[in-house]
């Protein structure tokens, strides 16, 4: 369960990646209309869908010739869960997240077991 709460954390440090789960909240959408509001060519764009595709919070489909994206939230289920733990974040406080991220990755490490 760690390696699946990684990488959807790894995956929601990227604002580029937020931002397209957030416009996937809306409906299901095309790559290229995916890739429209974003000053990035078409092969950067289709890298991030890929760490969210891996990450299990999208899915994509192919339709004829157009690749299709769709949100998949119960695959956040786990991370809101592991969040609420805590008792200081809102369940979806994406903000806050990446403030309490910066400051544990800015912290230096513990040493291992022995």
């Amino acid at each position: 369960m760690t390696q699946a709460l990684d990488q959807v954390f790894a995956a929601l440090a990227d604002p580029t990646r937020r931002a397209i789960l957030t416009m996937l909240l809306e409906d299901d959408m095309a790559v290229t209309d995916v890739a429209e509001p974003f000053a990035m060519s078409l092969a950067a764009i289709s890298k991030h869908l890929a760490v969210l595709a891996e990450a299990g919070l999208i899915s994509q489909e192919k339709r004829g010739r157009v690749k299709w994206c769709k949100l998949e939230p119960e695959s956040l289920r786990a991370a809101s869960v592991w969040m609420q733990g805590f008792g200081q974040f809102d369940p979806m406080d994406y903000d806050a997240f990446e403030r309490f991220l910066e400051g544990e990755l800015a912290a230096p490490a513990p040493p291992p077991d022995p």
